[in-house]
């Protein structure tokens, strides 16, 4: 049996999402942010040493890592399914974009968000994160040009990953600075393992 760690409001959620469309047995255990400081509680860090979500127990092994996680239980469970076959092309550009997710793509949506809570404007953070935005964003608005997937026409971990960037730009009111992003974010939605993780977040939140 798989165990997911999973906190309320995180990017968790794009695990719960994978391990539907594994369709392998699981079993979540959820946790609250703090209400004021929006955190994870401290009981998290007795999983593993950072107190953070997604977690995941596998067998008799804890892996953190949302982009780990997600390489390892596709290439488990679903390798020929969830991603496109090792040494071609269109596998390099999935790994490409599922490591973009949490790098390139992350760090600019996650500043926005964080200084959009911000009772005082920034005098440096809040121009660099709307030129990083602005520059990562419309390349992955570019590169979605014609698409309803990323790679190969079909959904892969990529697309599980990068579903967090969407809902980001939704949550911050620029989903509609860009059309293919928006176009792609309304089919992610459509897709029942995806509409099925939600509900089920929406069941383990206090």
């Amino acid at each position: 049996m798989i165990t997911l760690h999973h906190l309320n409001q995180s990017r968790s959620k794009r695990i719960i999402w994978l391990l539907e469309e594994l369709g392998v047995e699981y079993q979540i255990k959820a946790y609250q942010r703090d209400p004021l400081t929006r955190l994870a509680p401290p009981e998290l860090k007795a999983i593993h040493p950072l107190g953070k979500s997604p977690v995941v127990e596998l067998a008799d092994q804890v892996l953190a890592e949302s982009g780990a996680i997600t390489e390892t239980l596709i290439e488990q469970f679903a390798a020929d399914e969830l991603a496109p076959p090792v040494g071609t092309k269109d596998y390099n550009e999935y790994r490409q974009w599922l490591h973009f997710a949490e790098s390139s793509a992350m760090v600019p949506s996650l500043l926005t968000l964080f200084l959009s809570m911000e009772p005082s404007k920034t005098e440096f953070l809040s121009g660099y994160a709307a030129t990083e935005l602005k520059k990562v964003m419309t390349y992955v608005d570019n590169a979605l040009e014609g698409k309803e997937f990323l790679v190969a026409s079909k959904l892969t971990g990529a697309d599980i990953m990068m579903s967090f960037i969407p809902e980001i730009l939704a949550s911050i009111g620029a989903l509609a600075d860009y059309p293919n992003i928006a176009r792609y974010y309304n089919k992610l939605q459509t897709l029942p393992h995806n509409q099925r993780a939600s509900a089920l977040e929406a069941e383990h939140q206090i």
